[in-house]
């Protein structure tokens, strides 16, 4: 039984709620640390789940938040750079993260998972990439010994992937990117959760970088056609060339909440799968999902 807990960064996003929930069902302590925190609406009398308002801009609150943790696991994220908030790739991806591995040294933490994603690369024309990868960097510079931990595309109940799907499939005419071919490995929430949890217990780590995927490699033309069978719903393919997103997005890019950014028009252009020489979900015993038979459970509420 663990009694100090082990302290999740960005504990209220969407892999970061899924992490909480597995962490607390194997009776783990939790502290939710992010800009607006908030306790689990399932949460249960006897979980030992906290919540703390924490800035990763923010170096004493950062340092409050990890005060006698076990474990630390950054799953901070920031898919759309917002200036007027100071909301930048640089302050959130590599200063920020930086500034966890640094503190989290300092206050003796021995564990700390950090977040990151497929295909981060230092040359990727993609900003958001980029800064993915010199967080990374920022991170092992101050902690050697953290671990890197890179899911694939992630859908679940309740997320941003299939939802976008959902919208799309409303349309006449199923737009794909490209000629959809562009491959890409999902994997479900709960399944990156669960691994998250083991790797960030008090085992003996052989890899520091693990990156997970679905049992599955599909073109995106593959994912769309289960997400119109699941359905019942038949809408016409239509390639759609990438030149053709990159300028819608140019176009959409003045808005608030642009629905299509550049980055993530890049992202669908590089394939999504997992590398070979690193960890996968066969080192921690997990076998997971399915997209196909995930559908079901994940549409149900849409």
């Amino acid at each position: 039984m663990h009694d100090a807990p082990t302290t999740v960064f960005g504990g209220t996003g969407f892999l970061g709620r899924a992490i909480v929930r597995e962490l607390v069902e194997a009776g783990r302590p939790v502290r939710i640390a992010a800009r607006r925190p908030e306790l689990p609406d399932w949460r249960e009398p006897g979980d030992r789940v906290e919540a703390v308002a924490c800035d990763l801009r923010d170096e004493q609150q950062v340092a409050s938040a990890l005060k006698e943790s076990s474990a630390v696991i950054n799953a901070v994220s920031l898919y759309v750079e917002q200036p007027r908030a100071g909301l930048s790739f640089e302050e959130i991806h590599i200063i920020g993260a930086g500034r966890l591995a640094r503190l989290a040294r300092e206050a003796g933490v021995t564990r700390l998972i950090h977040i990151s994603g497929i295909g981060t690369r230092d040359a990727s024309p993609s900003a958001y990439v980029r800064a993915r990868a010199a967080g990374e960097s920022a991170v092992i510079d101050a902690l050697p010994k953290a671990v890197i931990l890179r899911p694939s595309v992630l859908f679940g109940p309740g997320d941003a992937f299939l939802a976008a799907l959902m919208r799309l499939a409303r349309l006449p005419i199923m737009p794909l990117f490209g000629r959809g071919e562009t491959r890409l490995q999902p994997v479900h929430v709960a399944d990156v959760a669960r691994a998250t949890t083991c790797l960030s217990d008090t085992r003996p780590l052989e890899r520091r970088l693990f990156e997970f995927g679905g049992p599955e490699v599909l073109q995106y033309r593959q994912v769309i056609e289960q997400v119109l069978a699941h359905l019942e719903c038949r809408r016409p393919l239509l390639p759609v060339p990438f030149p053709v997103w990159h300028l819608l997005a140019t176009l959409l890019a003045p808005l608030p909440s642009p629905p299509l950014t550049r980055d993530q028009v890049i992202l669908m252009q590089q394939d999504t799968i997992v590398s070979e020489g690193v960890g996968t979900f066969d080192d921690l015993g997990i076998v997971p999902r399915t997209l196909h038979d995930s559908l079901p459970t994940c549409l149900a509420a849409r």
